[in-house]
């Protein structure tokens, strides 16, 4: 309680009606800012009414001219003065406008919220080791701040968010939206353009490596990278002699490429695997197979770039079965990053895919090779083969390298 009271209801007839409000914003604004109560406050345009109250407050005129200039220490002396608010101003405008807290100490305050909002975040982080680097940029790049608008909101969506990845990659692959329902009980939750949905994908991309993009086709690669799918036949596979159910010994007894849905690999998996399985980057690879060994080709299985849910779905199954796998794909380090993905999921040996394949092919480059682009990436199986492109700095498609490819596919 102050030592001095004050008299309220001569505050209030003196200083606390609407044509003064004004003045009290305004001082509540330096009060605010912690500047000192004293100099003049202008107001542009004053009505008549303003001056008025203004006149009343001082016990004079404030001045000619068509902006109304009070000064501060002025008022605080007639307070005093009056015994209205022994105090002065500062406790004047507290008593009629509430307790003023301080910009710096309101900001440090929304500082810790907005900190503490990002707690799910850190505990994830703690968890998963791959998403540490994502959730310290999520704390700095503003994408939570400008998908939740408040320390509340973002709260609950990161708790979503580290919900969802937590039980990612989804083994087996399962709906997209019955997770959802599972996960964070509503079928839409993660449908296109949620923040939800947005803060997922970002942190989907750190988790399985998948590249970024944009556009309907890139969410839904995007989404099957984790195992969940917006349905379960648009993501494929492409063979080549595999067997193990009707379907692929049909296709393998003619020596023709075969494609497996998810569905199918759901419903129908193979019951049987050869030893050895080969897995290419590339369509051009598998057709040629095809169409140089029919059925007598080695079992070879397409990734057609990052592998889809129906890829992982169909190798995890032959490993279970036995299966042991050879890759290649292309020198670049888009071919890196998918080899990395891959590895992350099943274990496989290098097929003409080490550093010194990469110079010899460079070496036998029967045309100027073109330039490696984008990113640099790891090559964990053989790290010299990442010193090596960036020493050469040029990429080798995989049909550069075919003939000999293919004769490793002889049966």
């Amino acid at each position: 309680m102050n030592a001095y009271p004050v008299d309220e209801d001569r505050l209030r007839r003196l200083l606390g009606g609407p044509d003064l409000a004004w003045l009290l914003e305004r001082v509540r604004r330096r009060l605010e800012r912690g500047q000192r109560l004293t100099g003049p406050v202008s107001l542009a345009a004053a009505t008549p009414a303003q001056r008025a109250a203004a006149e009343r407050l001082l016990g004079r005129a404030p001045g000619g001219g068509r902006v109304l200039t009070v000064r501060l220490d002025a008022v605080d002396a007639v307070l005093v003065r009056s015994g209205i608010s022994p105090e002065g101003l500062t406790a004047a405008v507290t008593a009629l406008t509430g307790p003023v807290v301080p910009l710096e100490e309101v900001r440090r305050s929304e500082d810790q919220v907005w900190a503490e909002a990002y707690d799910p975040l850190t505990a994830l982080a703690g968890e998963i080791p791959r998403l540490a680097q994502w959730s310290g940029r999520m704390r700095d790049d503003g994408l939570v701040r400008r998908l939740a608008r408040t320390p509340e909101a973002a709260r609950l969506l990161l708790d979503q968010a580290a919900r969802v990845l937590r039980a990612l990659p989804a083994e087996p692959p399962r709906s997209l939206s019955v997770f959802a329902a599972d996960f964070l009980g509503s079928a839409h939750a993660l449908d296109d353009g949620t923040p939800s949905a947005t803060l997922c994908l970002s942190g989907i991309r750190a988790l399985t490596g998948h590249p970024d993009g944009a556009g309907a086709a890139w969410r839904r690669a995007a989404w099957a990278s984790a195992g969940l799918l917006r349905d379960d036949v648009s993501s494929t596979v492409l063979t080549l002699n595999l067997r193990g159910t009707p379907a692929l010994d049909w296709m393998a007894d003619v020596g023709d490429p075969c494609v497996l849905t998810l569905r199918q690999l759901a419903h129908r998996p193979p019951l049987t695997t050869p030893p050895v399985v080969h897995i290419c980057e590339n369509p051009a690879v598998l057709s040629a197979a095809a169409d140089t060994h029919g059925p007598d080709a080695l079992p070879l299985v397409c990734l057609q770039g990052q592998p889809s849910a129906a890829a992982l779905a169909l190798l995890a199954r032959l490993h279970d079965l036995g299966a042991t796998f050879r890759y290649h794909g292309d020198f670049d380090w888009g071919g890196l990053r998918i080899a990395v993905t891959l590895r992350r999921h099943i274990p496989w040996q290098p097929w003409r895919y080490s550093a010194v394949d990469y110079q010899a092919a460079v070496a036998a480059a029967r045309r100027a090779p073109q330039p490696l682009t984008g990113a640099v990436a790891p090559s964990p199986w053989d790290p010299d083969l990442a010193l090596a492109l960036t020493e050469h700095g040029v990429r080798v498609e995989e049909e550069a390298v075919l003939d000999a490819l293919l004769a490793d596919l002889a049966g």
